[in-house]
């Protein structure tokens, strides 16, 4: 019977606990955990308090070696060799790996990138695919080369994206996902059969760090690119209007079906983000082509409420023009 693989795991964002857990326990049949990398303890929250990451609590709780290095110097992968790894798996880490670094566990450093690879390479590929519409997404297990995201990939597994998904709940499902994905590859990597094919180069795209400008929306596109774009930047950086000189933060948007004469659904471009009223499910603005449904609204200090709730508290009067804003490209080709 083959000995399960000694592995290095490092990362630094809780979306890896799950294959984690899977890893210290069905998955220990395959391969073990010898240590975790992950960045050094950082200020969190309005207080600064210096704080663990959960792969750090996690590993801790578990009395795991861990190594926090602030970067990936010659005596950090001496280090890492003395450990006679087998394989290191990266998701989520936010250093960028040398190569000597890549190189120094006997089968190799991997990865997991949240996005069907080639599409999304960067640093927001699960925000990026629902902004764009996706209807589905997934986790490339690939191996790790110089160039960003480049690397020959083994092994996908996808995901759906439902249409009142969040950010919040695509990266649970792609969480979930890394289980199965590493479950099936681990032994073919131990037997030396897990094959690995090239990226398609002409279907790359790749997505940017988002910033706090991003969250901005422009009425004169169609209703789904809006829906779109809300729930793929919540929870972070958010889409906001501006109403009576507030800015409305936005959690969850949808399509308004043509349900009747009042809030017909056909070309609304001469009164893009004019509000209509409001339906059960949300505030109702007219767009560039269908009515934007703008499910969950949160006002300044306040808490991100359903339509129905925050209305009641916040008025928002049928008529009221909502400013349109130029909404910055998040994927680039290049």
């Amino acid at each position: 019977m083959n000995q399960p693989l000694r592995l290095v795991f490092l990362g630094s964002d809780a979306i890896a606990r799950p294959l984690l857990d899977w890893l210290a326990g069905e998955g220990l049949a395959h391969a073990r955990i010898v240590a975790v990398f992950t960045q050094p303890d950082r200020p969190v929250g309005r207080g600064q308090k210096i704080q663990a990451n959960a792969i750090k609590a996690w590993a801790l709780a578990r009395e795991l070696p861990v190594f926090q290095p602030e970067k990936l110097t010659s005596d950090v992968r001496e280090q890492l060799a003395a450990l006679h790894t087998d394989v290191a798996l990266v998701m989520a880490y936010g250093h960028i790996l040398r190569d000597d670094f890549i190189t120094t566990p006997r089968l190799g450093t991997l990865n997991l990138h949240t996005s069907l690879l080639p599409k999304y390479r960067g640093a927001s590929p699960i925000q990026t695919a629902i902004a764009c519409g996706e209807r589905a997404t997934g986790v490339s297990l690939m191996r790790i080369v110089r160039k960003l995201d480049a690397g020959p990939v083994a092994d996908v597994e996808r995901v759906p994206v439902a249409p009142l998904d969040t950010a919040l709940e695509v990266e649970a499902k792609l969480a979930a996902a890394c289980v199965p994905l590493v479950a099936r590859a681990l032994p073919k990597l131990a037997h030396g059969e897990l094959v690995f094919r090239g990226q398609d180069e002409a279907a790359v795209t790749h997505c940017r760090k988002l910033e706090k400008e991003d969250g901005v929306l422009d009425f004169f596109q169609p209703a789904p690119v809006l829906a779109a774009r809300i729930n793929g930047l919540f929870p972070w950086p958010s889409c906001a209007v501006e109403v009576g000189g507030q800015p409305i933060k936005l959690g969850l948007a949808d399509v308004a079906p043509p349900a009747d004469d009042c809030h017909p659904l056909g070309d609304t471009s001469s009164g893009a983000g004019t509000v209509l009223g409001a339906d059960g499910g949300g505030l109702l603005v007219a767009t560039a082509a269908g009515v934007l449904r703008l499910r969950r609204l949160q006002r300044p200090g306040g808490k991100m409420l359903p339509a129905s709730e925050f209305l009641r508290g916040f008025p928002i009067a049928p008529g009221t023009r909502l400013p349109s804003r130029p909404m910055p490209e998040l994927v680039s080709r290049a």
